[in-house]
C-alpha cells in the first residue's frame, strides 16, 4: 500500500433537467456537457464505478483496487461486511433549478425490492445563492391518504419545512425522510451507495422532450417516515481548527474541519478507510509517508491502513469534510 495510500479518482459528472455550471468551475476542471448537477467523487454503484485518476493502479475501477488491497484499504471489518463494494456514494451537487419532491427506501425495503441497498444521507452546504432553500421532513402529521391527496391536488410542499440555507449548513436526510433540493443551492452529499430515488412530485415539469418525468407516488407510500420533529437541521458549533462532528449513523460519520493551520490525526485505532473531500482552498495530505495536494473540489481516499494523516492548508484557509465508517 505505500504507493497508494491516497487514492484519487475521475469524477463521473451527471447531466440533469436541474443542474448547473458551478460545477466545473468548482473543480476547474473542463466539462463538455451543460446542466451538470452531479460530480460523483467515489462510486461503486452498478454502471457508474469510479477509476483511479492517477499513480501506480491509473485505470483500475474502485472494486479492482478493493479487491488488490482488500482490507488494507477500507478496513477489516468494512470489508468484511461489504466484501469489493466500496459502501460510500460521496458528491458534489449544484441545483440551478429545484429538484423533485423525493425520497429513499431503507436497507429492508430496497432489498426486498430492488435487492441493494437502501439510501441514508447527508447534505454539507458548500454555498448557496441569495434566497436559496430547501424542502425536509413533515411540518404537520399525514396520514398515507392524506399523502397520496396532497400529491393528487400539488399542495404536498405545503406540509413540508422549507429550510433557507447558507455556507456550512448541515442536514441528515435517513432513508424515509422526504426531501427537495432547492434551487440555487451547492452541496456535498455523502450516503450509502444507492441511487433508488422515489420521485414523488416534480411541479409538473417537462423534460428536453416534452414529456413529463416519472412519478414514483405509490412506492413511496411505504417508505415514508410520516414522524413530525421539532428540526430538522443538524446544529453544530464550527470553530476554526477543531473537528465539528456532523452525522454518526450506521452507516457512516461524517465531520466538517477548517484548516488555518495543520492538524494531525492519529488513525491507528480506526479499522476504515477515510475520505477527505475539499469543500474550500487547497490542501497538502500526508499519509504516513506519503504526500499530495488536493485542491477545492477534491475527494481523496485515505486507505485504512495510514496511522499518522496531517492535513495542512495551502491557502489563507481550508475547508474539508472527513468520512468514514
Amino acid at each position: 500500500m505505500s504507493s497508494m495510500k491516497l487514492i484519487k479518482f475521475d469524477p463521473i459528472f451527471k447531466s440533469t433537467l436541474w443542474g448547473g455550471k458551478r460545477i466545473a468551475s468548482f473543480k476547474g476542471v473542463e466539462v463538455g456537457e451543460s446542466h451538470i448537477g452531479e460530480s460523483w467523487e467515489i462510486s461503486a454503484v452498478e454502471g457508474s464505478e469510479s477509476v483511479v485518476s492517477d499513480g501506480s493502479d491509473k485505470g483500475l475501477a474502485i472494486s479492482q483496487v478493493i479487491a488488490k488491497y482488500r482490507d488494507a484499504l477500507v478496513g477489516k471489518s468494512v470489508y468484511e461486511k461489504y466484501g469489493n463494494v466500496f459502501p460510500l456514494l460521496l458528491k458534489f451537487i449544484d441545483a440551478s433549478r429545484d429538484l423533485s419532491i423525493q425520497v429513499h427506501p431503507d436497507d429492508d425495503l430496497a432489498r426486498q425490492r430492488h435487492g441493494q441497498s437502501g439510501k441514508t444521507e447527508m447534505w454539507y452546504i458548500v454555498d448557496s445563492a441569495p434566497g436559496a432553500s430547501l424542502l425536509l421532513g413533515f411540518s404537520d402529521n399525514l396520514t398515507k391518504e392524506e399523502y397520496l391527496n396532497s400529491v393528487a391536488n400539488h399542495t404536498i410542499a405545503d406540509h413540508l419545512c422549507r429550510y433557507d440555507v447558507k455556507k456550512g449548513d448541515c442536514f441528515f436526510i435517513p432513508a424515509g425522510r422526504i426531501h427537495s433540493i432547492g434551487a440555487g443551492t451547492f452541496l456535498a452529499e455523502i450516503q450509502e451507495t444507492s441511487d433508488i430515488t422515489y420521485r414523488i412530485y416534480d411541479f409538473n415539469r417537462r423534460d428536453e422532450n416534452g414529456n413529463l418525468r416519472q412519478l414514483h407516488t405509490d412506492l413511496a407510500v411505504d417508505a415514508i417516515d410520516y414522524c413530525v420533529k421539532d428540526s430538522y437541521r443538524t446544529e453544530y458549533d464550527p470553530a476554526d481548527d477543531r473537528v465539528a462532528a456532523l452525522v454518526s449513523c450506521e452507516h457512516f460519520s461524517s465531520s466538517v474541519l477548517t484548516l488555518t493551520t495543520g492538524h494531525t490525526f492519529d488513525l491507528t485505532e480506526r479499522d476504515s478507510f477515510t475520505v477527505v473531500m475539499v469543500c474550500d482552498g487547497d490542501v497538502k495530505i500526508t499519509a504516513d509517508e506519503e504526500e499530495r495536494t488536493a485542491c477545492r473540489g477534491e475527494t481523496i481516499l485515505v486507505a485504512a491502513s495510514v496511522g499518522k494523516l496531517i492535513l495542512t492548508p495551502l491557502s489563507h484557509k481550508a475547508v474539508v469534510l472527513l468520512s468514514h465508517l
